[in-house]
């Protein structure tokens, strides 16, 4: 992220809107926009490309709230929603759709700009979380297909699990491969094979 992100503010009240906008430039933010009309508007965001969203609903429902959440989903940016009123369920909706901070009855100028760098900050953390996490299960789903084709390779040509394990590297490295293409390789053949 930018050290001047550009911000989107949605919002449909122009003097709500004026609150957060005042915040944010009083606190340095230049670029910083903002959109009054919410029809098609994972559209209107898409053509913006903004680094960092702000929401804010006066009193939402819960057709507008999960319109909001579905823009949190997609768009994978921080977003941090003001809203007047909420519960319990509406809060934990607003973190399952990835919302990073959702803030009840708490618009007010000077605290935009802390909310916003709390928003971003806590964006970072959790897809930095979400990425090792994607890796971690990519990397045991890996070694589950190279333990399974080392196991195939012993029962076929009489090895120990050593030898077949050399025995892909050796081939993986010969081809320019990686060592998990060639494994996914031998499951794929030997199911083949049934």
């Amino acid at each position: 992220m930018m050290d001047q992100p550009s911000i989107l503010i949605i919002d449909e009240n122009h003097a709500r809107a004026a609150i957060i906008q005042d915040g944010l430039r009083e606190a340095g933010h230049a670029n910083v926009r903002w959109l009054s009309e919410t029809g098609n508007l994972l559209k209107q965001i898409a053509k913006i490309d903004p680094d960092v969203i702000v929401i804010d609903l006066e009193s939402p429902n819960r057709d507008v709230l999960e319109q909001m959440f579905q823009v949190s989903r997609l768009v994978k940016r921080p977003v941090a929603m003001f809203v007047d009123q909420s519960d319990s369920a509406s809060i934990r909706e607003a973190m399952m759709a990835g919302v990073s901070a959702y803030v009840v009855d708490g618009l007010r100028k000077d605290r935009v700009k802390h909310i916003l760098d709390m928003c971003v900050q806590r964006f970072d953390v959790f897809s930095r979380l979400t990425e090792e996490l994607h890796e971690a299960k990519t990397a045991l789903a890996d070694r589950k297909v190279i333990e399974r084709a080392k196991g195939i390779l012993m029962e076929a040509k009489s090895l120990n699990e050593q030898e077949a394990y050399v025995l892909m590297r050796k081939t993986a490295m010969d081809q320019k491969r990686r060592l998990i293409e060639v494994a996914r390789a031998i499951v794929l053949a030997e199911s083949m094979l049934k």
